[in-house]
């Protein structure tokens, strides 16, 4: 799960670290309003949705009076952004953060993830704040520091200073750079996040460590665990599918093909995927049932499946464990007749109850065709989909 910009400030302002003082807004008037009880005479406008490159797309503007904040706030709002991580296609506007300007005198990056090669939390540190972490690493590789931090113990202290040094933060802010450091693992150990991001990490004009921007991605499995984060969940932002199939318990992901995958279990629907491409297709979607769906659980998955206007075939690979193949045979049957499929449809089933479950695929009145192999599936709705 993503989370804006502001909702990222205000985690890490809990566990100590800087930001400066901004308020959310959902209007212009609102905007303005922010902007009096900020006070000051310079404000940034910037607009808050769940992808990088912002600025790059002309959704961060600097206003030094009020004026130029109404022209800002006014054209951002609402506007279809288009940054490097949204897609041609861009993202609406809905919501605005405005904030009190800063003096700048020298842009930082830092980041936390977890690194499974370690099983440690990565804090990932470098002096090219402003830029592409990605570009760094692939033109000046050692420009990016890192501190792999032991769960066990935390983060060294020593280790802290002596990389906000190395990175560029002055003498006098070292101590307030480790205390940055500090508090920004704590944050995301604490929110279970994924990916903690901040660019830039600024430097002031009178040495302040400050959080300029924050990006937090928080691991879904860990939501049951933070009701205060759920609250931040921003369904605009989301794609209606994904929303759909969340309600239902089954774990969707769009994607660009055209042909729709039900599958059960992560792995076998990484493999349909990749077995798809390998005979010409493109999967339209990521779709695992689980281990125990049942006939609704299906019927809705063939729904969301066929709401994406790419799709022109589907591939059903179960892998009958727990979930027998002939109660899942049932609901495919069950599926295709409430959704009057009209798209070729290719099944493949393997498992508990599968002799049962192919005779109710043989002898239903539904138009499909059966397959033994998943070479076999993917050869068939790919030539299916091109016919």
């Amino acid at each position: 799960m993503n989370v804006h910009e502001y909702q990222g400030k205000e985690i890490l302002r809990k566990y100590g670290v800087t930001t400066p003082r901004g308020i959310p807004c959902f209007s212009v008037d609102e905007a303005m309003a922010a902007a009096e009880e900020l006070g000051g005479n310079v404000w940034v406008v910037k607009a808050q949705i769940h992808a990088g490159g912002r600025g790059k797309g002309g959704g961060v503007k600097v206003a030094t009076n009020k004026e130029q904040l109404r022209e800002y706030a006014d054209a951002i709002l609402g506007m279809q952004l288009v940054t490097p991580q949204t897609g041609p296609e861009g993202k609406l506007v809905n919501r605005l953060y405005i904030e009190e300007g800063a003096d700048i005198a020298d842009e930082l990056y830092v980041g936390a993830l977890v690194d499974r090669e370690t099983q440690k939390v990565v804090l990932m540190c470098s002096s090219e704040g402003g830029m592409d972490i990605e570009e760094v690493a692939e033109a000046t590789p050692e420009k990016i520091l890192k501190i792999f931090v032991d769960p066990t113990t935390g983060l060294d202290r020593a280790e802290a200073k002596d990389v906000c040094a190395k990175i560029g933060i002055p003498d006098v802010a070292i101590e307030e750079g480790a205390d940055f450091l500090e508090g920004l693992y704590q944050a995301f150990v604490a929110s279970d996040a994924s990916l903690a991001e901040i660019n830039p990490l600024v430097v002031t004009g009178d040495n302040r460590v400050v959080a300029l921007d924050a990006k937090f991605n928080i691991d879904s499995n860990a939501l049951y665990r933070q009701e205060e984060i759920v609250a931040y969940r921003d369904l605009t932002e989301e794609d209606a599918n994904e929303i759909e199939a969340s309600k239902w318990g089954l774990s969707y992901i769009s994607l660009d093909g055209n042909i729709g995958c039900l599958v059960n279990g992560a792995g076998l629907a990484m493999a349909t995927m990749d077995i798809i491409q390998l005979y010409g297709g493109e999967p339209a979607n990521f779709l695992d049932v689980g281990g125990g769906a049942n006939k609704e659980q299906v019927t809705e998955a063939f729904k969301i499946m066929l709401a994406n206007p790419k799709v022109e075939g589907i591939l059903v690979n179960i892998f009958g464990g727990i979930m027998q193949c002939d109660v899942i045979a049932e609901g495919i049957v069950a599926a295709a007749k409430e959704v009057g499929l009209s798209v070729p449809l290719v099944v493949r089933l393997e498992g508990t109850n599968v002799k049962q479950g192919r005779a109710i695929l043989d002898q239903s009145d539904v138009k499909l065709q059966t397959a033994t192999t998943m070479a076999d599936a993917a050869e068939k709705i790919a030539a299916a989909v091109k016919a």
